[in-house]
């Protein structure tokens, strides 16, 4: 395993992979939809980095570039990053927008757990 915290247990999501890594994960999923020029978005990464490595293999966590990926971005209303949706069971569970502290993230998903 890498040392590397978000490289080892986080996947960039796409509008090609989204049913097989979100809707049809065996663990709830965050996603942190994001770009690389969104200040705000540079703040929690670290938090969420840190959350893909303390919850790996109970949580997935996934990055969608809303530069990128605007389709899926649009398709799920995102407005303004960074925006984190959790999904469970193919179904969403929770979202958040805007920064946020790691307890705060946290309080999306630790219930699904």
């Amino acid at each position: 395993m890498a040392l590397g915290r978000i490289d080892v247990s986080s996947i960039a999501i796409t509008t090609g992979n989204f049913q097989d890594e979100v809707l049809q994960s065996p663990v709830p999923v965050l996603i942190d939809f994001w770009a690389p020029w969104c200040g705000p978005c540079k703040m929690i990464k670290p938090v969420i980095e840190e959350i893909a490595g303390e919850y790996s293999g109970k949580l997935k966590v996934g990055t969608v570039n809303v530069d990128d990926e605007g389709p899926l971005a649009e398709q799920h209303g995102v407005t303004s990053i960074p925006t984190l949706f959790v999904y469970k069971n193919g179904a969403l569970a929770g979202q958040r927008t805007g920064s946020a502290q790691k307890r705060e993230i946290e309080a999306l998903f630790k219930d699904l757990l």
